[in-house]
C-alpha cells in the first residue's frame, strides 16, 4: 500500500469567501461610512496593505471642492475611536485617513461619472486591435476623452464599457473587465 500523504484541494466558488483582510476593509468601511455622511464627505477606497514590514489601514475621502487638512484630522479621530472601541483587526497597524489625489484611479461609479466629458488615462491588462483608414492598430495604453460610461448595476463597474473618444469623431469602446487601470489624465 503507498504511504504518500493524502491531499483533500477544496474549491472556493467565486465571491462567497472572504480574506481576512477584505472583511478588515468592508468591516472598516462600515464604521467611517455615518462619520462621512455627516459631514458630507465621500468615501474613494479602504485599503488595508503590508508596506515596508508594516500594516496599513488606508481611508480615502473626498468631498466636493475637496479634502482639507482639518477634514482629515476629524475623520482620522472619529475613526480611531471607533476602531479601538471595536478592536477587530488582529495585526498591529498604521491607521491613515487620505485624500486620494488628483491622479487616483476610478473605482466607483461615480468616479466614472464624475469624469464624463475630461480626459483620462486607460491602461489594459492586454492589448486590443482595431481598424482604422485600413490599417490594423494594436495598443494597451490610450489617452482620451471619457465620452460614455455605462454599467449594468449602480453599485458595479463590472459588466460595463466605457467609450473614448480621441481627436475628430474617433472612439473606442472598451469593456471595463479589460481595464487594468483608469484615471484623470493630468499635464503638469
Amino acid at each position: 500500500m503507498d504511504a504518500s500523504p493524502l491531499i483533500v484541494f477544496r474549491k472556493k466558488k467565486r465571491g462567497l469567501f472572504l480574506s481576512k483582510h477584505q472583511t478588515y476593509e468592508q468591516r472598516t468601511e462600515a464604521l467611517i461610512t455615518p462619520i462621512l455622511e455627516e459631514n458630507h464627505f465621500e468615501l474613494v477606497d479602504v485599503e488595508f496593505v503590508k508596506e515596508a514590514g508594516s500594516w496599513h489601514l488606508r481611508a480615502y475621502i473626498d468631498k466636493e471642492g475637496g479634502i482639507t487638512i482639518d477634514d482629515l484630522t476629524l475623520v482620522n479621530h472619529a475613526l480611531s475611536d471607533l476602531m479601538d472601541k471595536n478592536d477587530f483587526i488582529q495585526e498591529s497597524y498604521i491607521l491613515e485617513v487620505s485624500s486620494p489625489g488628483l491622479l487616483r484611479a476610478f473605482k466607483k461609479p461615480r468616479d466614472y461619472i464624475r469624469n464624463l466629458g475630461n480626459d483620462v488615462e486607460v491602461k489594459l491588462f492586454a492589448p486590443i486591435s482595431w481598424e482604422q483608414d485600413g490599417k490594423t492598430y494594436s495598443d494597451k495604453e490610450f489617452v482620451g476623452v471619457l465620452k460614455e460610461y455605462n454599467a449594468p448595476a449602480e453599485d458595479s463597474v463590472s459588466g460595463g464599457k466605457i467609450v473614448l473618444g480621441f481627436e475628430g469623431e474617433d472612439t473606442l469602446e472598451i469593456e471595463i473587465k479589460d481595464i487594468a487601470l483608469i484615471r484623470r489624465s493630468i499635464e503638469f
